[in-house]
């Protein structure tokens, strides 16, 4: 990565200097198949650039991460490459007023989603390809100046294998084997986009006719690899685009500015999504190959919107600097779960966030690596990962609670008018406040510096008194400031919200009798509204979910909720109860035990189907990292023996039953669980009603591999089974998983020494490689660990960086001395890239916590 981090200072410099009328970019891609003539792959890409400068006879540079390049010209004057390309940046000397710069390059194809992707489906040997830039990886297709804001129209045109179809953002036609596309509107590089080959490709069209007797007809699209149109649901794919269209259209009075609307769902893809104007490119796992729960609908489904809200706020109107990346991203996790309520089939989306979305934003406010919602992004290494729950789900939380601080007419007028004024141009966050400060009549300089300007979550925990006669005499909230780091001070908050008091009904359900919104503010707030309330059984400091706080408890809630949780009738009550206290348990404050044990009484109660799955990846969650060591086995199987008897117990054929059939596979562990995983595959034995699908396969394989039962003949025959680019996934995972010390050494050396795995490949061993059950097997990598990570740091994409820094962090060895060898790293690494010495820092924080519920854990046994 040397040489290519673009710094804020560079780009504001760069953006005062220089304005861009146009790009015509032509690619050459016919390169993509046959036999390569060596690595790296490369294709042709030449680009015109026509510019302006403000002041002639100053210099700057243009960017480009390519292999080679075959000719420069400025104003046709022929520059020698050698001189003035350094392999990622072009330098460019005495401009003139208005400048036309021409780049004829050699790029090369991406093996780890970043830039032009080539992938070879094993199915049936297509090559399929498609582009992947934010924040900035446009430069490694054409040369540009990439940074967000200087915005320019771009013509893309773009020659294929004979019999393959391109997109791109406009419209494209095909004439004497050239593809061309029709010119866009003012749009930033990292949202450009190419996608080529033999898709599967399904159209459909949306018309909406307007008040003043006008009509917009959207020519829509949807495509994804040949091998996966037999699973392909396009249908409801088309129904949420069109329902989004219209809630949009509704709501923010801009008519969809980017003509057509494709979606393409591509392989080997590392985000979920990207908003590419026109053209929205997702990870190819949204199309479901085996039987999976409506969570997973939902779930495609508030992408699919959050996409589709990024084309106004994030394509129209773009940040200026990825400083302000929240005025897209938290708008658009906002949009997302507010269509999906209001336009969709998921009345339930806003159980999903709070339950979902919300734990990964306590996840990360609590890292060490906090950072306010406007974050402080010196360069693109720091831009990259602030693509991170409190961007997203912290931010999209706070817009939640502005909607209820300024009111929910106030809030769209404010996007509609932020809209109209900032069409195709840049912004940051006072553009944003200032038309909100328009629309409620309210200041917005103080909710900003306390919500967007600060960092770390507060928790509110009610104080209940009672009178004499049993009644409330007074209930106060009260309000902690986690401090971020010993030299700040901690934030106290103005919060909205919602206090519900509850008290089980003489059937024995546990149901809301009083509700008050009001503000807390301080560190002490009285709800004077709630005297005389009868005695509660329950408060919910935050219910309806409409702040962003931990919510904690007093003494006689909690003890409900230990014995009462499963009779709490109301389901986001419920979701906000189960969310409290898995923090709880995350702060070591609440045993790990004590947590399996709700899940194992009460989950089998729960209703909504994503809060059960997410039950479970917190139940497996506390099983592995915060249970004390000598009970983890007994643990372990006290997981099994309850997942095996809510899985014979629950309907047969329902989303219930498949959520706790994968949950035993993950926590299977004896011998007799094990067997009856062997036996539901080869049909000795069955559960009624569970259909066990090619996926459910590969859930139940993985437990069998990881446990030495299945073997590597094993694997190759269920690959013979299913012989695609999923299966090949799943099997090289299986593969990693294995009980065995060479494995682990083939593993470590296939994503560590090597790079010829591609980005899903490196995924996949990833997570093969740490199985819970092996802590003694991949003991010995943690030295190893320390020992690579900056070479390989260095050496690789930042992607790819990430996964594996992530990834094979010795998380599983959860002892002080890991913990020690980490510091010591930390220590001796003081100058190593910032971004890396982040990621070491969020594993470290994560293994100190593991560590602290650990101690939490055992010394509850004692008592």
């Amino acid at each position: 990565m040397p040489g290519e981090n673009l710094s804020r200072d560079e780009a504001r410099e760069r953006a005062a200097l220089l304005s861009v009328d146009g790009y015509d970019v032509s690619l050459d891609l016919r390169s993509a198949v046959g036999d390569g003539d060596g690595e790296p792959r490369t294709f042709r890409s030449v680009t015109t650039i026509r510019f302006r400068c403000n002041e002639p006879g100053a210099a700057s540079f243009a960017d480009l991460v390519a292999p080679s390049v075959t000719a420069v010209s400025l104003n046709g004057r022929d520059l020698d490459p050698s001189e003035v390309f350094d392999g990622s940046r072009i330098t460019l000397e005495d401009l003139a007023a208005e400048n036309e710069l021409v780049v004829d390059a050699q790029c090369a194809y991406s093996r780890t989603g970043e830039g032009m992707h080539r992938f070879v489906d094993p199915e049936d040997g297509e090559v399929y390809l498609y582009t992947q830039y934010e924040p900035a990886d446009a430069r490694r297709v054409f040369a540009n100046f990439e940074q967000p804001d200087l915005k320019a129209p771009y013509r893309f045109e773009v020659r294929a294998p004979e019999g393959w179809t391109v997109w791109s953002n406009g419209a494209g036609e095909l004439a004497d084997g050239v593809w061309r596309f029709a010119e866009t509107k003012p749009i930033s590089t990292y949202i450009t986009c190419v996608v080529a080959g033999p898709y599967h490709y399904v159209t459909d069209s949306y018309t909406r006719r307007f008040e003043d007797g006008t009509e917009l007809e959207i020519p829509l699209g949807a495509m994804c690899r040949k091998g996966l149109a037999p699973h392909f649901d396009a249908d409801d794919v088309f129904l949420v685009t069109k329902q989004g269209l219209d809630f949009f259209h509704d709501h923010f009075d801009y008519p969809y500015p980017f003509g057509k609307y494709d979606q393409a769902f591509v392989p080997e893809y590392n985000l979920g999504a990207m908003e590419n104007p026109g053209l929205v490119t997702f990870r190819e796992e949204y199309i479901f190959r085996g039987k999976v729960t409506q969570a997973s609908y939902e779930g495609r489904a508030n992408v699919i919107l959050h996409e589709m809200a990024h084309m106004w706020f994030g394509d129209l109107v773009t940040m200026e600097w990825w400083d302000d990346l929240w005025l897209k991203e938290s708008f658009a996790d906002f949009m997302g779960t507010f269509a999906n309520v209001g336009a969709t089939r998921f009345k339930d989306a806003w159980i999903t966030f709070a339950n979902r979305r919300k734990a990964w934003a306590y996840r990360a406010d609590q890292l060490p690596s906090t950072h306010p919602i406007t974050a402080d992004i010196r360069d693109l290494e720091d831009a990259k990962l602030n693509f991170d729950g409190i961007t997203y789900a912290k931010g999209a939380s706070v817009l939640k609670q502005l909607v209820a601080y300024v009111g929910q007419d106030a809030f769209l007028e404010g996007a509609r008018r932020y809209f109209k004024r900032h069409a195709y141009g840049n912004t940051r966050l006072g553009d944003l406040l200032s038309v909100l400060g328009e629309t409620s009549g309210r200041d917005m300089s103080a909710w900003a510096r306390s919500w967007l300007q600060t960092a770390g979550v507060n928790s509110l925990t009610p104080q209940v008194l009672l009178d004499a006669q049993g009644r409330v005499a007074e209930l106060a909230v009260v309000q902690e400031a986690a401090p971020i780091a010993p030299a700040e001070h901690p934030e106290e908050r103005p919060h909205r919200v919602a206090v519900g008091l509850y008290r089980r009904t003489p059937e024995g359900a546990l149901e809301r009798y009083a509700r008050v919104e009001t503000d807390v503010e301080g560190p002490r707030t009285v709800v004077a509204d709630l005297a005389g309330a009868e005695a509660p059984e329950l408060v919910l400091v935050n219910d309806d979910d409409l702040t962003y706080c931990k919510i904690r408890f007093d003494d006689v809630s909690l003890a409900t909720l230990k014995e009462h949780l499963g009779a709490l009738t109301d389901p986001l009550a419920r979701a906000l109860c189960w969310s409290a206290l898995w923090n709880l348990t995350r702060d070591a404050l609440l045993p790990a035990r004590d947590f399996m044990d709700l899940v194992l009484r009460f989950a089998g109660r729960e209703s909504d189907i994503g809060v059960l799955q997410m039950l479970h990846a917190w139940a497996n969650s506390a099983l592995v990292h915060y249970a004390a060591p000598e009970w983890r086995e007994t643990g372990g199987e006290l997981l099994a023996e309850g997942a095996l008897r809510e899985l014979r117990a629950a309907g047969a054929g329902s989303e219930h039953q498949l959520a706790w059939a994968r949950f035993f596979a993950t926590v299977a562990s004896a011998e007799p669980d094990l067997k009856l995983l062997r036996e539901l595959l080869d049909g000795t034995s069955t559960v009624e009603g569970l259909e066990v699908d090619q996926e459910l396969r590969w859930a139940f394989l993985e437990p069998l591999a990881a446990h030495g039962v299945a073997d590597e003949s094993v694997l190759a025959a269920e690959l013979a089974r299913d012989d695609t680019a999923s299966g090949k996934r799943h099997q090289v995972r299986c593969l990693a998983a294995r009980p065995s010390a060479a494995v682990k050494a083939q593993a470590w050396a296939q994503v560590v020494e090597s790079d010829a795995l591609s980005n899903a490949l490196v995924e996949a061993t990833i997570a093969g490689f740490g199985q819970p059950s092996q802590r003694e097997l991949t003991a010995p990598y943690a030295e190893k660990y320390f020992a690579a990570i900056e070479r390989l740091w260095r050496e690789r994409s930042i992607q790819i960086g990430m996964d594996v820094v992530r990834g094979l962090f010795p998380a599983l060895q959860d002892r002080p001395e890991t913990l020690r060898a980490t510091d010591a790293w930390l220590d001796a690494h003081r100058d190593a890239a910032p971004a890396l010495r982040r990621l070491v820092l969020e594993a470290r924080d994560d293994l100190a916590r593991a560590l602290r519920a650990q101690e939490c854990d055992a010394t509850s046994a004692g008592h």
